[in-house]
């Protein structure tokens, strides 16, 4: 007899890199069956539906993205290391992805679309918690005197993560390091402006 756990962990698993690299709309059940090597039904037994899959299937994807960002994060000590934590990881996701298909928060926005309410909330929810953690790191920057107290929270979170994510697509379309490289340059610049 089969863990339960241990299924429903493979399903996830094997269909977050299914969606994440295929699409979510072109991703199938039967292709689900195949990477698995369970049955349709096995997978009906975890999931209400297709959707209920997409959504455990990308809070999964943001679990693992977000968890190694935040160990890398919480290993620095300041405002400039903590930044270059997050600069690292996205320069490094070229060379080293943690799963194929690119930055799943890119990934399910693009799809996310009219036709799939239900992935674009859950999009928006994962850019919301990576807009949330930048602008926590820039506000614990100035209570504690390493980013200047004028500093604009909201614009800066939204064009790290803009810029970071731009810097991505660019790179993995052209297949090659320069767009990212050179956004990150240009943030490293905006840490050393708006920092004391």
């Amino acid at each position: 007899m089969r863990n339960a756990k241990a299924t429903k962990n493979t399903i996830i698993n094997e269909s977050a890199n299914l969606f994440n690299t295929q699409g979510y709309k072109a991703t199938s059940i039967s292709d689900i069956t195949k990477a698995t090597g369970l049955t349709k039904g096995a997978i009906y037994r975890h999931f209400e539906n297709k959707g209920d899959l997409e959504k455990h299937a990308l809070q999964r994807l943001s679990k693992v993205m977000f968890g190694e960002i935040e160990t890398s994060i919480k290993e620095a000590n300041s405002f400039v290391s903590k930044m270059e934590a997050i600069f690292s990881f996205f320069e490094n996701y070229m060379n080293t992805p943690l799963y194929e298909g690119g930055c799943p928060v890119m990934n399910a926005a693009v799809e996310a679309d009219d036709a799939n309410p239900v992935l674009r909330k859950q999009a928006c929810a994962m850019l919301q918690e990576f807009k949330e953690a930048v602008a926590t790191l820039i506000e614990n920057g100035i209570k504690n005197n390493q980013v200047k107290a004028e500093t604009d929270v909201a614009f800066f979170s939204t064009i790290f993560i803009a810029t970071l994510e731009g810097g991505i697509m660019m790179s993995r379309l052209e297949r090659n390091k320069k767009a990212i490289t050179h956004t990150i340059a240009h943030l490293r610049n905006i840490v050393a402006e708006i920092s004391i």
